[in-house]
């Protein structure tokens, strides 16, 4: 053994060992604080524990990141403790991840992709900079309505542009875990984990609520998981690139305890999905199978495909077909199956998107544009179209960089979905990836967004666990099967 690795071993080690005596001491404050206590108290106390094991390893920072990221805009999520806004478990968890990380003698450098950086952080933190200078140029509604929760530059920073780049910051440090994991296979079951928790979440609000599938259906049913705290197209897209790394992961891995976990999985997070209603996420949905049964076009194939779709068309409730027929009925005009986002929403930015500078408005522009202070549209925080979005807040540039960024996802991606020296299971995660990244280009017409964001928070593993593959050595990948 060298002396470097000595030193790594005996630096590990006493980590280890105050992590324990830290977890000892903190378990006695911590009953004392329960006892006294609320629920806040609870809070912080698994929280600074979770943190104490951390700290020992950040890996396991990663793995607890990929269980609560996805569920961290739900209201069942302590977005707070102590009523200070901002420190919750899931702040802490990042924190503690990266002080760990950085512990281990870790370069903070290399941890961030040139191309991440450079097409997505700083275009985002520059439209951030643009934006907090219309902070007090925000149609009013958006206050009385509770649609935002700042009230000057600090804060918009803080919401707008800060906090979807510090998920980022997780998803690299889960690809740091992935790079330095003896089998990267074992994070697949973290985010299977998470995929019950997220599913199990929205099925069981829909089970204790008692509400019929003919009213999730209805069109003024979008706001029905409100009481999740989450919209519902926001959970029928994260449901979609979930089941996509599901899917392609089942067709590939040679194991088969793990494929029947997968089946049952997806049998979840399809159920979950269908409770959305988002014809949004029924179009990825579909996307995502058809790339399947493209990708692994067989006899089997075409004989599983020919099975599922029956056993569908035969369970398929009437309520899905009808929200899928939404304003599509006889004499009914493409507003009408845009569920009115062209007329009102759309048609009204459209003098907005023309005189938009080549660098754009800034983060949520629609906020402070010229369509809600004339009260031509809606009163919305986002355009609902992704592209048009981009074009409103970064401008035509900031949008040629997003996509060159997706470009450069889709090939890495690609490469390891097709790369031998891996094991088949995560070469089927990678595919997954692929699928669910057309998902995501797809659903963007009809909202979303183009930057970082927890509806794809899956979509968003699969990358950070692409760059984290891509950093291993190349004995310990050739491997790794």
């Amino acid at each position: 053994m060298t002396a470097s690795t000595g030193r790594l071993a005996a630096g590990r080690g006493s980590g280890l060992g105050l992590g324990i005596v830290g977890l000892g001491l903190f378990a006695v404050l911590a009953g004392v604080g329960v006892a006294v206590g609320e629920f806040e108290a609870t809070v912080a106390c698994l929280a600074i524990i979770a943190c104490c094991a951390v700290l020992a390893d950040f890996r396991v920072g990663a793995v607890l990141f990929i269980l609560l990221w996805p569920v961290e805009r739900s209201v069942f999520f302590p977005h707070g403790v102590f009523g200070l806004t901002g420190l919750n478990p899931l702040n802490l968890v990042l924190a503690a991840t990266l002080g760990s990380f950085l512990m281990r003698g870790q370069n903070v450098g290399r941890l961030v992709p040139k191309p991440l950086l450079w097409f997505v952080v700083v275009p985002i933190l520059i439209a951030g900079v643009l934006g907090s200078q219309h902070v007090e140029d925000i149609y009013p509604e958006f206050y009385e309505l509770l649609l935002i929760k700042f009230t000057d530059a600090f804060g918009y920073l803080r919401d707008i542009a800060f906090k979807p780049l510090l998920m980022v910051l997780g998803v690299l440090l889960v690809g740091a875990a992935v790079a330095q994991s003896q089998k990267p296979e074992r994070f697949l079951t973290a985010i299977i984990a998470s995929i019950w928790i997220s599913s199990l979440m929205s099925i069981a609000y829909v089970a204790w609520t008692g509400v019929s599938l003919g009213i999730l259906a209805m069109a003024g049913a979008r706001e029905f998981f409100g009481g999740v705290g989450v919209h519902a197209n926001d959970l029928g897209r994260m449901y979609a690139s979930a089941y996509a790394l599901l899917l392609f992961t089942w067709g590939e891995t040679k194991d088969l305890r793990l494929k029947t976990v997968l089946v049952v999985t997806m049998g979840v997070v399809t159920l979950a999905l269908l409770f959305t209603f988002s014809r949004g996420a029924f179009i990825g949905f579909a996307v995502i199978n058809a790339l399947y049964f493209l990708w692994k076009l067989n006899a089997k194939t075409v004989a599983i495909a020919l099975g599922v779709v029956a056993l569908a068309a035969w369970l398929m409730p009437g309520a899905v077909i009808g929200r899928m027929m939404l304003g599509m009925e006889t004499g009914a005009d493409a507003n009408a199956v845009s569920a009115g986002r062209i007329d009102e929403i759309w048609l009204p930015l459209l003098p907005e998107l023309v005189s938009s500078p080549p660098w754009g408005n800034g983060l949520d522009a629609v906020m402070w544009s010229r369509a809600i202070w004339s009260e031509a549209m809606l009163v919305v925080t986002h355009p609902h179209n992704a592209y048009l979005q981009a074009i409103l807040d970064m401008g035509v540039i900031g949008l040629a960089l997003l996509l060159a960024y997706y470009w450069h996802v889709y090939r890495g991606l690609r490469s390891l979905g097709s790369n031998a020296y891996l094991s088949p299971t995560m070469r089927g995660l990678y595919q997954g990836g692929v699928a669910a990244l057309a998902c995501f280009i797809v659903t963007g017409f009809s909202g979303s967004t183009l930057r970082p964001t927890p509806e794809f928070a899956y979509l968003w593993l699969a990358i950070g666990m692409m760059y984290g593959q891509l950093a291993r050595k190349p004995e310990r990948t050739a491997t790794a099967g």
